[in-house]
Order: C-alpha cells, then structure tokens, then sequence
C-alpha cells in the first residue's frame, strides 16, 4: 500500500469504534466528525496528502525496501549521516508546515519503531521473539501509513510512591493475565495525546521501574489498535472554542487532544507484545535501542520550526505597530534569533558527530541532543511571553471576525489600524498572537512542551549523572598542579 492519502486517513478513522470520553459523551464512530477532532484530524490528512504533492513527496519519502512501494521518510534506517540528514528533511517539511504545533505527528513514533526495529540483538536478551514481532510490526506500520500516539505514565494518584505502589498497585496498567496466546491488561496510563484521532496506540515502558520482581506486572511493550475491546479514552475539555481560521487561527488547526488511557481488560495478541517482564530492560528501552535518540532528533527538528514561528510572528507585531526600532525589542528580537540559531547548531553538530551503534545504524550524537532537550523546554516558555510583551493591551483589544464584518468596520479601519496594516489586517494578526500567547491553546502548548520528556529537574539530574566531565575536571586539577 505505502503511503495513504488524507482521504484515506479520514475513512478509516470514521471506520473505527473507539471508546472516547469527551464532556460526558461517548463518542465511538465517525471520530473526525465530531467538533472536538474534525479540524485537527483534517490538519493531519493534509500531511499525508504532501507526501502524494509533486512539491514534497521528494522530501517525504523514499522507496520501501519490501515493496517498492514509497513510504514515509521517517521509516528510514539511517545507515549514514547523509540518511541523517535526509530524515530531518522530512521531518522539517511536516513541522514547517504546522508551524512546529503538531506534537505528536507520525514521524514521531514512526522514530522510534525505526530504531526498535533494529534492535533484536537487544531485545533478544529477554527473548528473541520480541525483537521479531517489533521488526514486523514496523514492516507493517511502513506499508500501511500508520499514524501512532503512545503512552507512558501511570496515573498521577501519590506520586509519593512508585505507579506499582499506588492504591496497592491497582491503578496503574498492568498485566493482569498471561494466557498461550497472549496478555489481558488492566488500569489506567498518561497522556495518550492524539489518542482519538489515531491508528494506533502504543504502549511502551515508563523507564523508572525500581527493577524489583514486583514491577514485572508493570513491564511490557505492546501496541493495540484504537479501537481495541476494553480500552477507553478520557479527554480532557477541547481548548478548541468552534471559532473561525480568523478568531481562533492555531487552535481552529491543531488542537491535540491529550487522553487518559484505561485498559479494562485489554487483550493483547502475542505478534503485538515487544516486551514482557524484565523490569531492568524496560528502563533502558531508550537509551539501549536507539529510539530515544531518533525521536529526540524529530523533538528537536519540530522544535526549530516552532521558534522560527515565533521569531516571524514577534517581527511581524514588531513592525506592524512600529517598536521594531526600540532597543528593549530588539533585544528580546535578538533572543529569538539566537533560539532558533543555536537549535539548528545542536541538530546539526548531533548529525555531524553521529556514530553507527552495534545494530549499524547512525544515531545523531545523545550528548548534543540531550542537552537540546534539556535546553528548549526552558527558552521555550520565553516565546509567548515576548508576544505579551510587544502586543501588551493590544491583545485585549480584540474584535471578533463577525464585528470586522458588521457595520463596526469603519471603526475598526480608523480606530485599529497598525503602522504598516489596515485595521481588520492589524486584529487578524493580533488574533494569531493572542492564540500564541494568552488563550487556553497557549498555556497548553506551554505546559506541553515544558514536561515533554518529563520533570526538567530529574532530566537535568539525569544529564549530570550521564555527561563524563572527567575530562573537563582533569584539566582543572592539572592547572591547579602547575608551578609558576
């Protein structure tokens, strides 16, 4: 089959069954109908429409080795760093395109499967049967298109205690039955964002397993269907309000919806189990396959997009109302140039210093990725406060699309008009800044993109405990031993 056309993505979606919770109501068919995901489902069907556009399809896949057949570009096995670079041209013509506000779009976990995939001598260590049925599952999620979400966390209940401690390890998902043909899975998981619009949910370990016998029920690796027998979705309130392109321009295209997963007695087939037991390999799930290196080079490659938004966004405001001239503004201007300039540095030293790993594949240097994501998740929480900034009340100032269309329009032409714009251009450009900085969808992208990859604080610890500064330190104590 290879690559699917939006179409495609649509029909089957309306074709599944899911059990998605959203403001009371249960919704089980024709997903990308309802309010909630119509906008965002048909954002992600335009992105698989460009792999069939003339302009992009270059750039966005490449020929499966099976088939024939062409497939998406972040199913490719880096071999070279020129592969390298030819993954992060796929991954930047999707993420320019959305600006850098989709989060979890194909590339994502298709980055980490790509890198599972070739990792049965790892997973070979608990039984080399996972590592065939993750290698399979791959193959077959190339071939198909398929757009998969994950989740990782158990609920947030006593975080004093680990997920297999809470409420006497009844809440967290865990394998309740080990049957001849597979597991029943029972308890609940966080986030499963795109969790209703998606093929696919995967479910991969936590990585702070004590390694102890009693998280054994708590370490696996599977994938299910969205629509699987017993697996229901909790989301959360739309941040979505049903305005227009006009009113409510990010939110109206990109609102991903975040779910809590609950497995109430969730079968899982053997072909689709990855991992079972083995507490000690699920925590270096990651870090020993490769994967987190592959999808921390997608983060980064989508993170670049999103400063370079906010960069033309801020020049834009900037010029619009005629302080692009102030110091105090061109030091903040200055500071979102040397955000997306250092983001591109990282990706590309992480290329450049890439080595092959024991499966041959070319994985960007961790050390530089790491402190990417360690470093974006900070500076990040700066960009919406700079549109604050320079827009101030002006974003309190804000007519709706109907009253630039009313008879208010002589007003709006006369009263809100910018240094280098008309009136209704100035409150259509304003709208894209509050929805940027100030509205529901704002704070979530915040929130979102600070906990990413989890607490900043352990991942700093984690970075320290990591990074080898001997070197470094051997330095300072030979300067210290030098004689005048």
């Amino acid at each position: 089959m290879g690559i699917r056309t939006g179409a495609q993505y649509l029909g089957k979606l309306n074709a599944m069954h899911p059990h998605v919770v959203i403001d009371g109501e249960v919704v089980s068919e024709k997903i990308a109908e309802h309010p909630a995901f119509r906008n965002v489902a048909r954002s992600y069907a335009k992105l698989f429409d460009m792999q069939h556009d003339p302009e992009h399809q270059a750039a966005l896949t490449y020929t499966s080795p099976t088939t024939g057949d062409l497939v998406n570009a972040s199913f490719l096995v880096p071999r070279t760093q020129e592969d390298l670079v030819r993954r992060r041209a796929a991954i930047s013509t999707w993420a320019e395109s959305t600006h850098g506000f989709l989060g979890r779009t194909g590339d994502y976990m298709n980055s980490s499967l790509t890198a599972l995939s070739t990792a049965e001598k790892w997973f070979a260590q608990a039984d080399p049967k996972y590592g065939e049925n993750i290698r399979k599952y791959y193959e077959w999620a190339r071939e198909n298109d398929v757009l998969a979400t994950h989740t990782l966390i158990p609920p947030q209940v006593n975080r004093s205690v680990s997920g297999s401690e809470q409420l006497g390890g009844q809440l967290s998902a865990r394998i309740i039955e080990e049957r001849e043909d597979g597991i029943v899975i029972h308890g609940a998981r966080m986030l499963a964002t795109i969790a209703p619009i998606a093929d696919e949910l995967l479910v991969f370990p936590s990585t702070v397993l004590r390694g102890t016998p009693e998280d054994a029920p708590y370490s696996y690796a599977f994938a299910i269907p969205n629509d699987a027998p017993g697996l229901r979705y909790l989301c959360r309130t739309s941040l979505y309000n049903g305005g227009s392109t006009h009113d409510e321009p990010l939110a109206s295209r990109y609102e991903e919806m975040d779910a809590v997963a609950v497995f109430d007695h969730v079968f899982v087939p053997n072909e689709r189990i990855f991992m079972l037991g083995h507490p000690e390999l699920c925590n270096g799930f990651y870090a020993e396959t490769g994967a987190g290196a592959l999808m921390t080079h997608q983060v980064v490659t989508r993170t670049i997009a999103k400063s370079e938004f906010f960069l033309g966004l801020a020049s834009e405001l900037a010029a619009s109302i005629g302080i692009d001239g102030f110091p105090h503004i061109q030091e903040d201007l200055a500071e979102l140039i040397v955000d997306v300039e250092v983001g591109k540095a990282l990706i590309r030293a992480s290329e450049a210093d890439a080595s092959l790993n024991e499966a041959g594949v070319m994985l960007p240097k961790w050390s530089t990725l790491n402190a990417a994501r360690n470093w974006y998740p900070k500076v990040a929480q700066r960009f919406p406060q700079i549109i604050r900034k320079f827009c101030a009340s002006g974003l309190m100032a804000l007519p709706g699309e109907a009253d630039v269309n009313s008879g208010a329009r002589e007003d709006i032409e006369l009263y809100l008009q910018g240094k280098t714009l008309t009136g209704p251009e100035r409150v259509r450009l304003f709208k894209l800044a509050f929805d940027a900085s100030i509205s529901g969808f704002s704070g979530r992208q915040s929130l979102y993109e600070y906990f990413f990859f989890g607490d900043p604080v352990r991942m700093a610890g984690a970075m320290v405990n990591a990074y080898d500064r001997e070197p470094v330190r051997a330095r300072i104590r030979e300067f210290l031993a030098q004689e005048d």
